[in-house]
């Protein structure tokens, strides 16, 4: 009879076929993840692998729109309400994510679900309470970090635009930060010039792309 632990292992390394790439940048806002994240896309495509760029929150569906809302400024929420909110954006993408990679489809996708502990322990929240919602859903292969200080972000355009953007509360968030980094973590000096982000990032994503294809399993969040 098969015991549990071989039910676990069988569970962890199926889906072993070749697909595509899961990545996903993080950091502070205003950390150069929108532009890495385009430039990604570029290169990858440039090199022949099929590659799509996602950002969480997706605000093109009818939960994106209420977080969309609620970032500019135009509603309020409470903080554990907006936080189910910002999961359950990720969970309706969950079937079409593991779509797209198993079709060979690498995904370079803008925050997931470590920005939203990030944020929301940063106002004080429960950090395990915060990640329970995320459990389950597809871990990434490779998560980016793009590290720089919240004064240093706090000096770039465009800085301020939406409520997070305070300078107080993004040191909050590097904190929370560095309590979720494990091993598919690779942090990146987002202080350099973005050539030289841009290329040390591309030589750390084809490896795990190449990986992708010949077979590494996909696996889930903060699973046992």
């Amino acid at each position: 009879m098969e015991n549990k632990n071989t039910s676990n292992a069988n569970l962890r390394f199926e889906n072993c076929g070749s697909r595509g790439a899961f990545i996903v940048l993080e950091g502070l806002d205003r950390s150069g993840k929108t532009s890495q994240s385009s430039a990604m896309v570029s290169y990858l495509e440039g090199l022949g692998h099929p590659t799509e760029l996602w950002r969480f929150p997706d605000r093109t569906t009818s939960i994106g729109q209420m977080i969309s809302a609620y970032l500019s400024n135009q509603s309020q929420l409470d903080d554990h309400t907006i936080h189910l909110l910002y999961s359950a954006n990720r969970w309706e993408k969950s079937s079409l994510m593991e779509t797209k990679l198993k079709s060979g489809t690498s995904l370079i996708v803008d925050r997931y679900s470590y920005s939203g502990v990030a944020f929301s322990s940063a106002k004080g929240l429960d950090c395990e309470w915060c990640k329970a919602p995320e459990i389950g859903l597809l871990a990434p292969d490779l998560v980016l970090y793009l590290d720089i200080s919240p004064e240093k972000a706090a000096e770039r355009g465009g800085y301020g635009g939406e409520r997070y953007e305070k300078l107080e509360f993004q040191r909050k968030v590097a904190q929370c930060y560095q309590t979720l980094h494990d091993s598919s973590w690779k942090i990146i000096d987002a202080c350099q010039p973005i050539d030289e982000v841009q290329k040390q990032l591309q030589e750390i994503v084809l490896e795990h792309v190449k990986a992708c294809k010949n077979g590494r399993p996909l696996s889930h969040l903060w699973r046992c």
